[in-house]
């Protein structure tokens, strides 16, 4: 059981640098007008559990934070993550 949170704890720590990390990319590449990393696969990284690391990103590199309707999805899948947490502890 330890071991399983331990392995939980550590790939969402994972899951979140990496989505900081990508956001940090994305702010890169707008700034120098290259390719960018689409909404869909940052919401993405958000959705497999960077949500967190999402909404640190957006506050620390002030990216994507008047974006709609990325910002409402965003908030979306964090509530939805939030409510299966409280559901998962509380059941």
């Amino acid at each position: 059981m330890v071991a399983a949170a331990l392995l939980a704890f550590v790939v969402f720590v994972l899951i979140n640098g990496w989505t900081i990390l990508r956001f940090w990319q994305d702010k890169q590449r707008a700034r120098a007008g290259e390719w960018r990393i689409s909404e869909a696969s940052l919401l993405g990284l958000a959705l497999i559990g960077g949500s967190l690391g999402a909404f640190f990103a957006r506050a620390v590199f002030r990216h994507k934070t008047r974006k709609q309707p990325f910002g409402t999805l965003l908030f979306l899948i964090a509530a939805i993550q939030a409510g299966a947490a409280i559901g998962l502890l509380v059941g």
